[in-house]
């Protein structure tokens, strides 16, 4: 007891301290939805534009607006008309059907750092290229295939649970901008768009000719990443083949691929694949890390069904007799695979388990 009251305590300092912590410098955006609240932090150093549009428009400072929507603060109450589930949400059309806008269109505006990598993106939505307006997004998850086709202008810094939570047609009650330190309060986002607009044609021009050069370093950096992923992947096989053979290396193979130390012979019988056997185990990823052993758990044996368990145990425990206790190296695909196991076993890995056949049951 007085160990889980010190977990909660430990608990509730950690909350304390979190609250207590200043947020960084910036410019965010505060979003009160019917669902809860979304804190975004706008890049708008890397995309002025796009952030000054949106800026501009939650403030009711946007000077290019249609006649009607002058002097008001944009989004509040407008809806999120378009969600698709694991994928984004979707809001800023007035109409609420997203066909419409703020009366206006502006340039895309890429930067190579800022792709849709994760959840918590915001990017704007278009219908091509050049056609921003003011609809936005927020990603459930990476998306990268918009790359280079969506500007990124933010991301979420709190609330990503409640962009999770965001059903089609809940509503933004309110937009709120916060200002943290000097760049972001010199940063006058009505003034930065209509600058944009005096020299559209131009303007646009020249961005176009940047966002060539931000998708090149933009792709290349992808590349990069990908063979030093490519490279990590690597490493691990290195090393998930320098342990197998230091485990395994004067051990027997089975055409499945399990591999099989004796540590001690037995003398009973040997279980089908419909038994129900009691076992003592300890189960390790390749890295000698337990994580799980009924020998740890005041040395409690467990009973099972062979047709209730991974197919490794399965086909593993059938070579023993009662009485054996064997090492085991289970590949992954007889194993947990790709889905991994209780946050605790990685997908995709192999096992090690020491099993001790104490009694077959029936």
């Amino acid at each position: 007891m007085k160990k889980i009251l010190s977990i909660i305590a430990l608990t509730c300092v950690f909350s304390v301290n979190a609250q207590k912590k200043k947020q960084a410098d910036g410019l965010y955006c505060q979003i009160e939805t019917s669902k809860g609240s979304i804190t975004l932090a706008l890049t708008f150093e890397e995309t002025p534009i796009t952030v000054a549009n949106f800026v501009s428009l939650i403030e009711g400072k946007n000077t290019q607006v249609d006649e009607k929507f002058k002097g008001k603060p944009f989004y509040n109450g407008l809806k999120f008309h378009r969600v698709i589930a694991n994928f984004m949400i979707q809001g800023g059309c007035p109409e609420g059907n997203g066909t419409s806008g703020p009366g206006y269109k502006f340039v895309d505006e890429f930067h190579p750092n800022l792709i849709h990598n994760k959840a918590g993106v915001l990017s704007m939505a278009n219908s091509g290229v050049g056609t921003n307006g003011s609809q936005f997004f927020i990603t459930h998850k990476d998306t990268p295939w918009l790359d280079g086709k969506h500007t990124v202008f933010g991301h979420v810094v709190s609330g990503q649970e409640v962009v999770d939570k965001i059903a089609q047609d809940d509503v933004i009650n309110s937009m709120t901008i916060i200002r943290k330190g000097k760049a972001a309060k010199k940063f006058k986002a009505e003034k930065v768009f209509a600058a944009y607009f005096s020299a559209k044609e131009k303007n646009d021009q020249a961005q176009v000719e940047k966002n060539k050069v931000a998708v090149e370093k933009m792709n290349a950096l992808k590349e990069a990443e990908k063979k030093k992923q490519a490279e990590i992947e690597a490493q691990k096989e290195k090393e998930r083949q320098a342990a197998i053979e230091k485990e395994f290396a004067n051990a027997s193979t089975t055409p499945s691929g399990l591999k099989y130390i004796v540590i001690q012979e037995g003398t009973g019988n040997y279980p089908v694949a419909t038994s129900n056997v009691k076992v003592h185990y300890t189960g390790m990823l390749l890295n000698g890390k337990i994580f799980d052993s009924s020998v740890q758990r005041r040395n409690q044996t467990i009973d099972f069904g062979l047709n209730q368990v991974i197919p490794g145990w399965t086909e593993g425990v059938q070579l023993m007799k009662e009485g054996a206790k064997y090492k085991f190296l289970i590949p992954s695909n007889l194993a947990y695979g790709e889905r991994g196991a209780g946050g605790v076993i990685p997908p995709n890995a192999d096992l090690i388990f020491e099993i001790e056949l104490i009694k077959i049951n029936q």
